[in-house]
């Protein structure tokens, strides 16, 4: 990850991904990278060739809204990447000076408002968790580390999905939650690509998970969303449940991350059979299973 070319690394990685018939052109022959070449993307985009170079060498770090606009369109992106381009070419301000940083380029301790804790402490029936925008959780409730003691505070959420074996055994639907995973994260960080706590857990990422590796230089973005997640929990079995993603009105660009089935679901069963057994200090070693506790 080039921290001082973030915007060539961008349009590298994104005109490897469209296949010349894709844009319109000839496909076939021998090419000697994937994707389209340099002066195709800038002949479609109606720029010179070599100003297209000098974007992708970082010798042009103020293109105008309307060229990223032609490259976007060139290279098929959807309304956020499109946005996130257009973020990677603003001018930066200097270190130091940025949002939510100190003098020597750190952010400050992330504090989760006490409301928030008084909120998701009070509930029973909702696994809910407090992450910062590089999947740090500071704050969770009971239900929650019942899912998974990976929702507990001082755990990295993403690191938990790429590299903790039981955590992957969880997700029935790891391939596509690893995909989102690392385009939220490349979304979340935005131009900020030189922030320590990024570069900390990319590289630490890039070096144990060929997967991570893969999908981080996609360069792939997508906005936090609302999802269902497939579960195959250890004590009470597969489950399907929805989240949401909500800002919590803090300057520290946190997320609350709340769980629920629909109302009479099996899913909302078994969520309260999961919080019967945690209530009774239940740690999956017995011989209960899901229908034996209804029995009683």
């Amino acid at each position: 990850m080039d921290a001082k070319n973030a915007l060539g690394d961008f349009l590298r990685a994104r005109r490897a991904l469209v296949r010349p018939e894709d844009a319109g052109l000839p496909g076939g022959g021998l090419r000697r990278v994937p994707g389209l070449r340099r002066e195709e993307v800038a002949l479609l985009a109606g720029i010179s060739a070599d100003y297209y170079l000098r974007l992708e060498q970082g010798r042009d770090r103020n293109p105008s809204v309307q060229v990223l606009q032609a490259i976007a369109r060139v290279l098929r992106l959807d309304d956020a990447t499109t946005a996130h381009l257009l973020g990677l070419a603003r001018e930066r301000p200097a270190e130091g000076t940025r949002s939510g940083r100190t003098a020597g380029g750190a952010r400050p301790r992330e504090t989760v408002p006490a409301g928030i804790l008084q909120l998701i402490d009070g509930w029973t029936r909702n696994p809910a968790y407090v992450q910062n925008r590089f999947a740090d959780v500071l704050a969770s409730n009971t239900l929650a580390t019942a899912l998974t003691p990976n929702y507990a505070p001082g755990v990295n959420v993403l690191r938990a999905v790429f590299l903790d074996p039981a955590e992957r055994a969880l997700r029935r639907d790891w391939e596509d939650l690893t995909e989102e995973g690392v385009a939220t994260l490349r979304a979340r960080a935005g131009a900020d690509v030189d922030d320590p706590r990024l570069l900390e857990l990319v590289g630490e990422l890039s070096v144990r998970s060929e997967r991570f590796r893969t999908l981080w230089a996609r360069h792939d973005v997508r906005p936090r969303r609302a999802r269902v997640s497939h579960l195959r929990h250890p004590q009470v079995g597969d489950l399907e449940l929805h989240s949401n993603k909500l800002s919590v009105d803090s300057a520290d660009d946190l997320t609350l991350v709340v769980f629920h089935a629909g109302p009479g679901s099996r899913g909302a069963e078994l969520l309260d059979i999961l919080g019967s057994l945690t209530a009774a200090g239940y740690d999956g070693a017995g011989t209960d299973t899901p229908e034996r506790i209804e029995e009683r």
